[in-house]
């Protein structure tokens, strides 16, 4: 198998989070974002593409290890690792709140699909049943009918 045919290509915005990782610990930590941080990101990379750099920054605030630190943090950083501002209440509990329901709804389809795969597996069961059955008929059908 030709592995170049197979390679799965990153999006510009998981290179540029790769890149912002590697170079600041406040991404690398998951700590929260001081507000107004891209304007420090552009103000250091300023050939960034601005709509690749929200895109970043969107995936890595909604990740459930940046929520995860949300919920329990009582400063914002900026690229320095700096503590700029105090984490409001109200963010830690959207981050919170945010964190809950997708646990919740993970659970949920995780429910419903071991709940198809039960299904999917009696549907298998009753079928083969069905196939038997309808063998031993055939069998039974055969074994009367020579005797005519």
């Amino acid at each position: 198998m030709n592995t170049a045919s197979t390679a799965i290509t990153a999006s510009p915005a998981h290179v540029l989070l790769k890149k912002l990782r590697d170079d600041f610990p406040v991404f690398r930590n998951n700590l929260p974002l001081a507000i107004g941080i891209d304007k420090q990101i552009i103000a250091r990379m300023p050939d960034i593409d601005r709509k690749i750099l929200r895109n970043t920054l969107a995936m890595h605030t909604r990740s459930s290890h940046y929520l995860l630190q949300m919920a329990k943090a009582k400063s914002r950083f900026d690229l320095d690792g700096n503590a700029v501002k105090e984490v409001t209440e109200s963010h830690r509990t959207h981050a919170a709140t945010t964190l809950t329901e997708r646990t919740r709804k993970n659970e949920e389809h995780r429910s419903a699909q071991r709940e198809l795969e039960r299904k999917m597996k009696r549907d298998e069961e009753e079928a083969e049943a069905a196939r038997k059955h309808t063998e031993k008929l055939n069998q039974l059908a055969e074994k009367f009918s020579r005797g005519r």
